[in-house]
This record gives structure tokens, sequence and C-alpha cells, in this order.
């Protein structure tokens, strides 16, 4: 069985390196991206499984992109890695399309977990977040 594509976004070198690190042994990272219009753009090129955005990101935000990601590519799974923790910002991401809302601080506990849950057609949430 082949690798699960995964093309990171965050406009945060720091965060991209290090999801990199985290992932790679298990995941094809297929690129990076630092905005949401460029990840818009690479899903269309690039057709990852999962796509994995940070919601505040200039030039496009992930709330945004993950709208235009949904009406250009179904297959691509969309899970959101973010510091947002309020219940207004998940509603918001799972209402757009999104599979997985991981928050940054259990991005080591729970990242490779979503991304292969999301993969598979299931939801995810951080269990931190769950009332």
């Amino acid at each position: 069985m082949s690798p699960i594509r995964i093309l990171l976004a965050d406009d945060n070198d720091e965060i991209l390196a290090e999801v990199r690190e985290l992932l790679e042994k298990e995941f094809e990272i297929i690129g990076t991206v630092t905005n949401g219009q460029d990840a818009v753009e690479a899903v269309r090129h690039f057709n990852p499984d999962v796509v994995v955005l940070d919601i505040a990101m200039p030039v496009l935000g992930g709330i945004e992109a993950s709208e235009r990601i949904r009406k250009i590519n179904a297959h691509t799974k969309i899970l959101f890695l973010t510091i947002q923790e309020a219940n207004e910002y998940i509603s918001r991401a799972f209402s757009v399309g999104a599979s997985g809302y991981v928050t940054k601080r259990r991005l080591l506990s729970d990242l490779a977990h979503g991304i292969r849950e999301v993969a598979e057609g299931r939801t995810f949430l951080s269990p931190s977040l769950r009332g």
C-alpha cells in the first residue's frame, strides 16, 4: 500500500519544518506552502490525499482555502492544524468541508493519528477539544 500523500500549509516555517520531520517517516510529504492561495493551487496540481491547513494564513486564510479546495477537489481530505481552540473555529472548519481538526499544542500526540483517520474517510477532533 502506498503512503498517504500530504500537502502542508502553514505560514510559520518552523511549524512546517517540525511537522515535516514528524510525518515524513510514515507519510509522503508532496509539498509545503505558506498561504491559502498556494494551498489551493497545490491541491489542484498535485491532488494530495490530505491537506493539513492552518486557519490563520496570509493571502487566503485556511477556512477560505478549504472552501475553494472542496469546489475543485472532492477527493482530498482537509485537516486543520491550528492554535485556535474555540468552538466557533471548530464548527466553521467542519462546515466548510474539513474532516479533521488538531490543535498545535497536541501536534505530537494527535496529528499522525488524525491524518490516518481522515484518509480512511473518518472524522477526527483532538481529544482535548471534545466537550
